[in-house]
């Protein structure tokens, strides 16, 4: 292993968030963003290969050392970890929204909801899941919010192209037709 992937494996393993390929690149201001990537190959290579626990994952438009999810809920049951409190339905549905139709205004998404969402909002705020990115142009000129890097990392996807396709959500959310049902 070279220097530079040394390096950048000591930078993931300090991190507690994944970095991004610039902020690696400020490590070693003589490397190429190619030598970035070709360390991070490297790294991704040798973990995959000697059969570590941890592997490096591309997650929320960085890199981050983690655990291997085959291990995740053994380290789990053994509370070695703390994991993050679980998210309310209310609170995953106006996450849902956020994250499909971003930028998007609290009126809208209390029109898809049919219920205020104004705490549940602040909550994912506080989060850090969701912030405002912007303003419309309507009258009164309403805050637009739009999912974090946080959101990606609670989700575990290295960017907003990963969310699964619509399409892809109503099959999986589809009923299973109940055997002799099909044909009748």
């Amino acid at each position: 292993m070279n220097r530079l992937t040394q390096l950048v494996e000591a930078a993931l393993f300090s991190a507690d968030s994944p970095l991004s390929l610039s902020e690696l690149a400020t490590l070693d201001r003589d490397a190429s963003r190619a030598d970035f990537q070709e360390a991070l190959e490297e790294l991704r290579q040798q973990y995959h290969a000697a059969g570590h626990g941890i592997e490096l994952t591309e997650l929320a438009e960085g890199y981050q050392i983690l655990t291997r999810r085959e291990f995740a809920d053994a380290i789990a049951q053994a509370h070695l970890v703390t994991r993050p409190r679980r998210l309310s339905a209310a609170a995953l549905e106006t996450l849902a929204i956020i994250a499909y139709r971003q930028p998007v205004g609290r009126a809208e998404v209390e029109e898809i909801r049919g219920v205020s969402v104004e705490g549940v909002l602040r909550s994912l705020q506080e989060r850090g899941l969701v912030d405002v990115v912007g303003r419309a142009e309507g009258l009164g000129r309403p805050l637009l919010y739009g999912t974090t890097t946080a959101f990606l990392e609670l989700l575990g996807l290295a960017g907003l192209e990963h969310l699964p396709r619509i399409d892809e959500l109503s099959v999986a959310l589809r009923s299973p037709v109940e055997p002799g049902e099909a044909g009748e």
